[in-house]
């Protein structure tokens, strides 16, 4: 070989070894930028219907967590990385649950990062049974009184049930300091029996009377009762007791669905048995249904509703 090609073929392999060296390096560089880039926080369904908070707005949700059962599909364990996301992405307030049983309510505020703490008690007493909770964000909101009560003729009797429904029915109540407007509130939270109509109505006419002396007052929960004029709990509330249906007087609202689905397709427009209902002084900006599931996984048999409320 002449000294002429030997040294073209040198600069070729030089060459190639620089385009080598250029191509690692650049694949390097790609794996730290995706290393180290933030990742774009999810935009909450919230802020996609309202836009973003204004200081004075409050983020509301009820949303019956379904118990945390270990039978698939559908299993606690399946379901907990898309409640973590869901609630993580939405960042509530105040977070009205029902079902939710003592170590949900722990891997719950464990995953949100102990952002929220909770007050309520088991059903049975304790931390025995469901829970109808409260869940509120600490950096906000701080409970100045809190209690419990049971939905029958013995209201202070943990686990009592008289009026003939199918399980222990109760109310978890709370008095709030929203620190960001130095405004006090009540949040009033409870999952009603699912079999018997009497026992609704008798529970909702004890959350009427015991509800009589707080103020303002955002009221959680599921009903298992169609939010409609006619229906005995929706009429105690709403028409006798002068609560103000969230979904019916918000100034913005997302489309309807019916709020129990069972993991079975959404029904557009179908019966709302979870609601928020509030004082007729509390103004509600805005409210949403939410269908947030991955993939095929919902995070519940239930659909979480939300508003947004500012208070007098």
């Amino acid at each position: 070989m002449s000294n002429r090609a030997y040294h073209e073929l040198m600069a070729i392999r030089g060459g190639l070894s620089t385009v080598r060296s250029l191509i690692a390096l650049l694949a390097v560089l790609s794996t730290l930028a995706l290393t180290v880039a933030p990742v774009a926080a999810a935009t909450s369904a919230m802020e996609r219907l309202a836009g973003p908070a204004k200081p004075g707005d409050l983020h509301v949700m009820t949303f019956n967590l379904r118990y945390g059962s270990t039978a698939t599909p559908n299993s606690w364990a399946q379901r907990r990385p898309v409640m973590r996301n869901l609630l993580a992405t939405e960042r509530p307030d105040l977070i009205g649950i029902q079902e939710g049983l003592s170590e949900q309510l722990s891997d719950i505020v464990g995953d949100l990062d102990d952002a929220y703490g909770y007050v309520g008690k088991g059903r049975l007493g304790g931390t025995r049974g469901e829970f109808s909770a409260i869940l509120y964000r600490k950096e906000r909101l701080t409970p100045q009184a809190y209690g419990n009560f049971w939905l029958s003729n013995t209201p202070a009797i943990p686990g009592s049930e008289t009026w003939g429904g199918w399980s222990v029915r109760m109310v978890t109540w709370g008095r709030f300091l929203d620190r960001t407007t130095g405004k006090q509130f009540y949040a009033v939270n409870t999952h009603l029996d699912n079999a018997s109509e009497y026992a609704r109505f008798r529970a909702a006419m004890l959350i009427r009377h015991r509800i009589k002396a707080m103020g303002p007052i955002v009221l959680t929960g599921d009903f298992n009762s169609p939010a409609r004029l006619g229906g005995h709990v929706y009429d105690v509330l709403v028409a006798r007791a002068g609560l103000r249906d969230s979904w019916m007087t918000a100034q913005e609202r997302g489309p309807a669905y019916g709020t129990f689905h069972g993991y079975r397709p959404l029904v557009s427009g179908g019966p709302r048995i979870d609601w928020v209902l509030t004082s007729a002084d509390v103004v509600v900006t805005a409210a949403l249904i939410n269908t947030y599931r991955r993939g095929s996984q919902f995070p519940s048999d239930h659909l979480p509703v939300q508003v947004r409320v500012r208070l007098p």
